[in-house]
């Protein structure tokens, strides 16, 4: 009888591995050749239309490098890069006319080498390479912002469901990187990213729902890990972990587009470190103050500038080096895109950080006077920082900045504080958290201007629990250790 069951297995066992043979196409037995000048363009396209055109398989690339124009993925195909394989973007500006799934759309909404649009169950795997060749001469443009035509990123999907994008290496995008826009049931795990070759150098930008994104090393130019939000619609339910983030921006980051806004999203157990290199920002020589060559701007930075909503994020278990900003929380009202009322920041929690900062710019939670920060909880957070403050610090203003771009030198090189600046906010919670300065610092810890609604409970830096621990501005209900401040 045991024989007659493995004899049944082992008949099923063959059907199986045949049906996946079968529905697998070798590029190479169908004329492409790896030899990183050969255009095999043609060819693989051929031969995702045909596997999705069957109800879906594997398109194979063997080992080997294999120079290629925009590819355009279709439903139910999985791009499978075997140990080895070099895929080359071209380096050909004009080649990428056809490969934009917004034709019209803004310059964040540009070409892909690998692209798809509206498609269901596609995906890349295996350990192989794509290699987007963004420091050619014919991408330099320098940065978006200043304008000049758009330029390809190695990923970019659109309005695509059940996308699984594993174990492969991105390097040298011309743009962004990888981008999945208003996509669904995302599953990206094990990447490693590496661009430094090109401005604007994204590592992952999602604007997406129901996604995970776990075990992933990116090191790169511009923000590590960004969430968008460019629709009307949420960026939601989404998780991060496990995650090496490298960063001369931010390492993860919430906007800058927040248009409709961020929800039900959880981050854990990652690491922020500087970038292996820095070929643009420089910021020790542009910016007073910064005590290591290269840094990451922020290590998380939350931001709503857009007129949408941001409820429900939590981060956790990160730790932080060659940060400049280890927590950026940002309110603005620089656009009103999709709602006629200010934006929304609320029900924050962020725990279990630590995180050495290089800059006197120290952390900040800040709204406008017409929209204030809510809930926000900072729990088991140690800071090192460099000290130093003077009094000049603690008594210069705070510009506003209502309409400003978000970034956490916005207000200027220091702030007030030394620890927490906090303007326009209301129910704001700190417990157990922890300051070492490694020369004096005359700014207190906590600077509150505007707040209604701040617990602190086990808070501790060099200074006591006096005027040099906190000091506030036109707020009330404040209470530290269980003592109202302002009574």
């Amino acid at each position: 009888m045991m024989n007659r069951c493995n004899i049944v297995l082992f008949a099923i066992s063959l059907l199986f591995s045949s049906s996946l043979i079968a529905g697998t196409i070798d590029v190479t037995k169908r004329g492409a050749k790896g030899d990183g000048v050969t255009d095999n363009t043609i060819i693989i396209q051929k031969a995702v239309d045909e596997c999705s055109k069957k109800g879906g398989g594997t398109v194979l690339i063997p080992s080997g490098s294999y120079l290629i124009r925009p590819i355009e993925l279709k439903s139910n195909v999985n791009l499978h890069l075997d140990f080895g394989t070099l895929l080359l973007g071209s380096t050909r500006l004009s080649d990428y006319d056809h490969a934009f799934p917004f034709k019209d759309g803004n310059m964040n909404q540009s070409s892909g080498l690998l692209f798809a649009r509206g498609q269901k169950n596609i995906s890349i795997t295996g350990f192989g390479t794509i290699d987007g060749q963004g420091g050619n001469k014919a991408f330099q443009f320098g940065n978006d912002a200043d304008g000049g035509p758009k330029r390809p990123k190695i990923i970019y999907f659109v309005e695509c469901q059940g996308i699984v994008v594993t174990d492969v290496t991105l390097r040298n995008s011309a743009y962004w990187v990888q981008h999945y826009e208003k996509c669904e049931d995302v599953t990206i795990r094990g990447l490693k990213v590496f661009s430094h070759c090109n401005y604007n150098n994204d590592g992952l930008d999602i604007d997406a729902k129901n996604a995970t994104i776990s075990d992933c090393y990116i090191d790169v130019e511009d923000d590590a890990i960004c969430f968008k939000s460019d629709h009307p619609d949420f960026c939601e339910n989404i998780t991060v972990t496990n995650c090496v983030t490298a960063s001369n921006c931010n390492a993860i980051k919430f906007g800058t587009a927040s248009h409709g806004g961020y929800r039900n999203i959880a981050v854990s157990n990652c690491v922020v470190r500087r970038a292996a290199e820095d070929n643009i920002r420089h910021w020790s020589k542009q910016l007073e103050h910064i005590s290591a060559d290269v840094t990451v701007i922020s290590g998380v930075a939350i931001e709503m500038v857009d007129g949408g909503i941001i409820d429900g994020i939590t981060v956790s278990n990160i730790s932080m080096r060659d940060v400049q900003t280890p927590i950026f929380i940002r309110l603005g009202d620089r656009h009103r895109t999709y709602r006629k009322e200010g934006g929304v920041l609320k029900n924050i929690n962020i725990s279990n950080i630590v995180a050495t900062a290089e800059s006197l710019i120290a952390c900040s939670i800040t709204g406008v006077e017409t929209s204030y920060v809510e809930n926000v909880s900072i729990n088991n957070v140690q800071i090192s920082y460099p000290g130093g403050g003077t009094s000049d610090m603690v008594n210069k203003p705070v510009p506003e900045m209502t309409k400003s771009y978000p970034e956490n030198r916005m207000f200027g090189n220091t702030l007030p504080a030394a620890g927490f600046y906090v303007r326009h906010a209301r129910n704001v919670r700190f417990n157990n958290v922890r300051f070492d300065a490694m020369k004096p610092d005359v700014r207190p810890l906590f600077f509150l201007d505007d707040v209604v609604g701040a617990e602190l409970n086990q808070c501790k830096g060099a200074a006591p629990a006096d005027a040099k621990f906190i000091r506030t501005v036109h707020s009330s209900g404040i209470v530290a250790d269980g003592k109202y401040l302002d009574k």
